[in-house]
């Protein structure tokens, strides 16, 4: 007998979509409710965003930092949880669309996060990728590693240097923590790997447009944070602005000049947006939405006319004096237990007291001895924020496994400065790789798919060469 076919239709049946940190806490606390709750999310895992920047610089594995929902959810026996992409929601007749199914509903919970920001040059995507999923996360890895792998191979000291240099747009925390990594990784992690280059020489340039980083933090964090950044190495660019970017060179203006940086890898972590589906939600249920694309929502989380439609997270716009809350784990968290003991009391005709968020305070790691903690009158900087700031992120992560192994990780690379998830991968398509041949370029053709011929024509003669590619070997045929 299925879930769906065990349960009687007068359960109160409450969709939660999204398995982030707003949707799975709101599931872990309906978990001895009166109710059944179907999650819906288009991955089968969690993952745990604060870290993601250490998947991008090889630091863990995406394995260390992610666990399946079904794991996580596997004793509350009142949850099914379905893999895919909700396509339409219904108020009138209270359902959700799938691709393959219609799921009707009693209460819903969207909790889709947040994407990227680029202000209106949604162009700059491919060229400068966000820090957002685990996806997000593997490409950055991909080209900071590729652009290292390219400098050693690079015989133009101009090419070179512009292979050396990395731009990240953006310093709030996620700015600043790749920022100090990626310094780790070209002074210390490859300081000994390569031959042809000194990985030391690797310019790292940081972009913020306020006049300070980590502008939600104290003045004095802030100065903090950015004297240890540039005692890594980082150079920091206050007051500037991206407007332009081209495959090469990122144009930056700081007040009234122009500069034009050359650079192969930008990375981005300057801003987001709400998720697709708060559009879909306003021009479903007239919601309002403020500039970031996120849902007005009531003191209780739901939309003004739709009582039982209830919105969480990043994707949410929830007044806090006199501005929303941030868009931070910790706010998805304690909405996300919120709602689902507001859903649960009113079952009961109970009522709960208005929601008040505690503020757990704000954390930023630079590098090794050096992070910066503000939680209310406590500001902390130095050694004893960076032993307060990984304590913390270790308590949250959600399996033990994923404890043991993340600490194992930061011990063997506290002791080596070794990373050893310097794995390049291209998820879903061929690696790009260029052909060499005694120095000379070489024209390829795509490559669609295995078991076929590549044809390569040598730019300076007539020679043509096919490489036969049949499982996972190469064979050359010289066809002159």
């Amino acid at each position: 007998m299925s879930f769906s076919e065990n349960k009687k239709s007068s359960v109160h049946h409450v969709v939660i979509i999204g398995g982030g940190f707003g949707g799975l806490y709101a599931a872990q606390t309906l978990a001895k409710a009166p109710v059944k709750v179907t999650l819906i999310d288009k991955r089968n895992f969690h993952v745990f965003q604060p870290l993601l920047y250490q998947v991008a610089t090889g630091g863990l594995s995406p394995a260390d930092i992610s666990s399946p929902l079904r794991g996580i959810l596997r004793q509350n026996k009142n949850t099914e949880i379905l893999m895919g992409e909700v396509k339409k929601i219904d108020p009138k007749k209270q359902t959700v669309q799938l691709k393959y199914r219609e799921i009707s509903y009693d209460s819903l919970i969207v909790a889709t996060g947040a994407n990227h920001q680029y202000f209106g040059h949604e162009e700059w995507a491919d060229r400068a990728p966000g820090l957002k999923t685990i996806e997000d996360a593997l490409e950055m890895r991909r080209r900071i590693f590729i652009a290292f792998e390219s400098a050693e191979k690079e015989t133009d000291p101009k090419k070179r240097e512009a292979w050396l240099t990395f731009v990240i747009v953006g310093a709030g925390p996620a700015g600043v923590e790749l920022a100090g990594a990626l310094s780790e990784i070209a002074h210390g992690t490859l300081k000994e790997d390569f031959r042809n280059i000194n990985t030391k020489d690797a310019k790292i340039i940081l972009v913020q447009s306020s006049d300070r980083i980590l502008p939600s933090y104290s003045p004095v964090l802030s100065a903090q944070a950015k004297a240890s950044l540039e005692h890594l190495g980082v150079t920091v660019l206050t007051g500037s602005r991206v407007i332009e970017m081209d495959n090469q060179v990122i144009t930056v203006r700081r007040s009234d000049e122009i500069e034009s940086i050359k650079a192969r890898t930008v990375l981005w972590t300057a801003g987001m947006k709400a998720s697709p589906m708060a559009q879909h939600l306003s021009e479903c249920t007239d919601a309002e939405l403020d500039r970031a694309g996120r849902v007005i929502v009531n003191p209780d989380f739901n939309i003004p006319g739709n009582e039982n439609i209830f919105v969480i997270g990043d994707v949410a716009n929830y007044s806090h004096g006199d501005k929303p809350l941030p868009g931070v784990a910790s706010v998805a968290m304690q909405s996300g237990k919120y709602v689902a003991n507001l859903i649960e009391s009113r079952l009961k005709g109970k009522t709960i007291p208005p929601f008040r968020y505690m503020d757990w305070g704000s954390l930023a790691v630079i590098g090794k001895h050096a992070a910066v903690v503000e939680m209310g009158f406590l500001k902390l900087s130095g050694f004893l924020a960076w032993v307060f700031w990984m304590f913390i992120h270790v308590f949250y992560l959600l399996e033990f496994d994923n404890k043991l192994i993340v600490m194992i990780q930061w011990a063997w690379s506290y002791f080596t400065t070794d990373k050893g998830a310097r794995l390049i991968t291209t998820p879903g398509e061929h690696p790009t790789i260029e052909l060499e041949e005694h120095g000379e370029k070489l024209e390829k053709e795509p490559l669609d798919e295995l078991e076929e011929n590549v044809v390569i024509k040598n730019l300076d003669s007539n020679v043509t060469k096919s490489y036969v590619i049949s499982n996972h070997y190469v064979t050359l045929e010289n066809n002159k």
